[in-house]
């Protein structure tokens, strides 16, 4: 049995158990966000009052109104002078899907473009929205890639909700609850624990209604049991092949069923921001936030109150950032990180 106070988390393996969980240090540390996890407490209230900062999950066009990119805001600018960008600040974060890399495919020009930023003294941030992977399987990935980046320039989704929950004292315990179904009967009742006091919601291959109506019960009917997403990214880079959809498709499930907001940790939320600006003694003024979407990415980075780089590598074309319906405008765009090798960038 377990005691109140404990932590859960619901994974993707193929057994049930109970198990302590004794929490390394958040540099190795992976909450399986690949399924729903279950996070049990009850002390879920009792949060320090001096936690770092989450976003809570506003609609894209409040953030973005929030951010001051109303709908009369001009357009981006084509980069025109990568060395005044590159000059103008000390580190540069980067989203990884379709920035780096797009599903296991190795973007071109990218080796080449993070080692002449190092070279020139800069520091580099790899910032996603993945929440299938802890950071050193990201670290192998990179590896597999060619490319040399540290676990410690690596924050996924899922480190931000394992340092969430560390920043509000959250147990230490969790539980594998597996791959379960649901055969609904005549007069069946699906029971849920009565101690959980968090559900957090990643990307998941594997989603299935039991996860669904478990993850409902508990944020609906456990006091306080609070509701927290890795992200609401629309589509994801599984291959290189296409789009497919993202996590949150998983996170609107429970949205649809609960009619509750989440609270979202991964971008567009500030919290890795000033996890990381924290961490580094960083200034956001002098952080460039590279990515290829205008609602994760480029919000992220302006809610930070950073300088941000758009690249059409990725989910985000010309013709949809030109759009006069899009109110989300960064510093600059151009077509690929390579792009920053350059001084001067042909007319896209």
């Amino acid at each position: 049995m377990l005691s109140r106070g404990a932590m859960v988390a619901a994974t993707a393996t193929s057994n049930f158990c109970i198990r302590p969980y004794n929490r390394p240090s958040l540099h190795d540390i992976t909450l399986f966000l690949s399924s729903f996890n279950r996070l049990k407490t009850s002390q879920v209230a009792s949060a320090k009052p001096g936690a770092l900062r989450v976003s809570s999950s506003r609609p894209i066009s409040a953030m973005a109104n929030a951010a001051g990119n109303g709908s009369g805001k001009a357009a981006a600018p084509l980069l025109s002078d990568a060395d005044e960008l590159i000059n103008s600040v000390e580190t540069f974060i980067f989203d990884c899907d379709g920035v780096i890399w797009k599903g296991d495919s190795l973007i071109a020009g990218v080796p080449e473009t993070l080692d002449m930023l190092r070279s020139k003294g800069k520091r580099l941030v790899f910032v996603t929205n993945n929440s299938t992977k802890s950071r050193k399987q990201y670290g192998k990935k990179f590896e597999t890639l060619g490319l040399t980046v540290g676990e410690e320039e690596i924050f996924a989704s899922s480190f931000a909700a394992a340092a969430y929950l560390e920043s509000i004292d959250f147990p230490r315990d969790k539980k594998d609850d597996g791959d379960k179904r649901i055969e609904l009967k005549p007069g069946f009742l699906l029971e849920q624990d009565k101690d959980v006091g968090a559900v957090v919601v990643g990307f998941d291959r594997y989603v299935n209604y039991y996860k669904i109506q478990y993850g409902t019960l508990c944020i609906r009917e456990n006091p306080g049991c609070l509701f927290i997403a890795t992200n609401r990214d629309a589509v994801t880079h599984l291959t290189d092949a296409q789009e497919w959809a993202g996590g949150g498709s998983m996170v609107g499930a429970l949205r649809g069923s609960t009619q509750k907001e989440p609270i979202v940790v991964g971008k567009p939320s500030t919290f890795m921001m000033d996890y990381v600006s924290k961490k580094f003694q960083i200034s956001k003024s002098q952080i460039c936030m590279v990515g290829d979407r205008l609602d994760t990415d480029i919000l992220f980075g302006q809610n930070g109150g950073c300088k941000t780089l758009l690249v059409l590598s990725g989910v985000t074309t010309l013709p949809m950032l030109q759009n006069p319906g899009n109110s989300i405008q960064p510093d600059f765009y151009t077509n690929k990180v390579s792009d920053l090798l350059i001084k001067k960038v042909a007319n896209v």
